[in-house]
């Protein structure tokens, strides 16, 4: 099983041309990159639970029974008596999606050090990613969870930065450290890295990331698809699928829980497995990723795909 931690949330996806000026309809759709690649991981068929806070209201109930009927494991949510956080998401030309947070008591920021579990042989690996990572006191709980298990568990991260959220970068980069120094495997996109280090190309940012602990780094980078950064085999590019882009709603989180199905679907979702792969492996590990990214991108929102869909 897979761990995944961070947020549960709702996005509202404007529909501009559904009502009459000055009015404006909304579709509400349940999101949050955690929970996301945590169904993700499910419709790929691996086991998944997602560890966090999660509202007790209406839509905290709706956002429970959406994991149940997806097969994610909620026995380490903690209810809180907050409001679901939402995120109102409008799409720019390209069907790239525009995000604005509306959520100041996150239940999904409330998880404390004391509240995490304790984990039998049955979890494989803990992923962690988004804005969770920098929101107290659920900041410093995920970086005591990826301190203490990982010299057990597969570590995975994928930074996914809200400025919006946390428009402090130099908090970023000073959690994010934390988190790298303790991860096996980063996945990160061209625009988060160009944000954090603005100095830096990307590439010159990913490369900052590999050390003995963290041997592969994987950059994705849209329509032009990913670079990949190993510290035993070099850097090499892996292009994009060509297709007709919907939206890009859910690509990297869809990404991220094909990586992880790949690992587990060949034996390699350990800490010291991760270096032990060879070249061919992580480009058959990265293309995987994109098939199942490139089918997300033609679908209108993140409707994730299921493990039949990349037979």
């Amino acid at each position: 099983m897979f761990l995944v931690c961070g947020e549960a949330l709702f996005d509202f996806f404007v529909e501009p041309d559904a009502a009459a000026w000055p009015r404006l309809s909304y579709q509400a759709v349940p999101g949050g990159s955690p929970f996301n690649v945590a169904i993700g991981l499910a419709r790929l068929g691996q086991r998944s639970a997602l560890l966090g806070g999660i509202s007790e209201d209406y839509l905290g109930r709706q956002l429970l029974e959406v994991l149940r009927r997806e097969n994610v494991d909620d026995n380490l949510l903690k209810r809180r008596a907050l409001p679901t956080t939402l995120a109102l998401v409008g799409l720019d030309a390209t069907g790239h999606p525009q995000y604005s947070f509306y959520g100041d008591k996150a239940p999904e920021a409330s998880l404390t050090e004391g509240e995490l579990p304790a984990l039998d042989d049955s979890v494989l690996g803990i992923h962690a990613g988004s804005y969770s990572l920098v929101r107290s006191p659920t900041a410093e709980a995920l970086q005591a969870l990826v301190i203490r298990e990982c010299q057990q568990r597969l570590i995975t991260l994928d930074p996914n930065i809200r400025l919006n959220v946390e428009p402090d970068l130099a908090r970023w980069r000073e959690v994010l450290a934390v988190h790298a120094a303790h991860a096996h495997l980063i996945k990160v996109s061209d625009e988060d890295l160009t944000l954090l280090y603005p100095e830096d190309t990307p590439a010159a940012a990913a490369r900052r990331w590999l050390s003995p602990n963290c041997p592969l780094v994987i950059m994705t980078r849209g329509g032009q698809g990913a670079s990949v950064f190993s510290a035993a085999h070099g850097e090499w590019h892996v292009a994009a699928q060509t297709i007709a882009v919907v939206d890009t709603v859910g690509a990297g989180d869809t990404f991220q829980a094909a990586l992880l199905c790949w690992l587990a679907e060949h034996d390699h979702a350990r800490p010291d497995a991760i270096g032990q792969l060879d070249k061919a492996q992580i480009d058959a590990m990265v293309r995987f990723a994109i098939r199942a990214a490139a089918i997300t991108c033609t679908r209108r929102g993140p409707d994730l795909p299921r493990r039949a869909d990349l037979a």
